[in-house]
């Protein structure tokens, strides 16, 4: 599922949440037990290796077993005894995504983890975080305020405003999805308008 919505609309707050981040909030959420949040900054701690990043706060023999090859999984496999700072900024979110998954989650939550990212990084990151959950199977929550990326990604869209679901509508999109798609366009055009976007003056994103 793709979060979108302008800013302050409470896309980040949601996904809180849902994470037990936020002490605050009030009222009944009906969540896995086991959940992983990827933020939009990899939030690695500089003192720690990457592989020790990755199995922060895990217990037992296995642990570093499991964050080898998480690390494997997302292509770092030879970083495990760098330090977070001789990462590129596609690598860092790799070791954030290894450390998400190596707690095996049920629901896995995305806050704008591309955000930060140049164009092709965060197109190959795209093609990992499917393949990654289509090895893993967990439910997903990817908040973003790039339409193209939701429709891209998601099976379902929910469009927040003011703090209300405005919109809920599936990707019916054939795979492999295009952007010259009708079907695409024609969703994009719609979550767009939901946005409160002007193709024609706002360009390609709604932010």
């Amino acid at each position: 599922v793709a979060l979108l919505g302008r800013s302050g609309s409470g896309k980040s707050t949601f996904l809180r949440a849902l994470a037990a981040l936020d002490l605050g909030a009030e009222g009944e959420v009906i969540v896995p037990e086991r959940r992983s949040v990827v933020f939009q900054d990899a939030r690695l701690l500089p003192w720690a290796s990457v592989l020790d990043n990755v199995i922060l706060g895990l217990d037992g023999d296995d642990a570093e077993r499991a964050g080898r090859d998480a690390l494997t999984e997302v292509g770092l496999d030879g970083h495990e005894d760098d330090w977070p700072k001789t990462l590129s900024g596609g690598e860092a979110q790799r070791a954030a995504l290894a450390r998400a998954l190596v707690r095996s989650p049920d629901l896995l939550l995305l806050d704008e983890p591309f955000g930060a990212l140049d164009a092709l990084t965060r197109i190959r990151m795209h093609a990992l975080v499917q393949q990654l959950c289509a090895t893993h199977h967990p439910a997903v929550l990817l908040v973003t305020h790039d339409v193209d990326e939701a429709v891209l990604l998601a099976d379902r869209v929910l469009v927040l405003t003011d703090g209300a679901f405005s919109l809920d509508v599936r990707v019916d999109v054939a795979t492999p999805r295009l952007r010259s798609d009708p079907a695409f366009i024609a969703l994009r055009s719609q979550l767009l308008a939901e946005l409160g976007v002007d193709e024609a003056t706002e360009g390609d994103h709604a932010t």
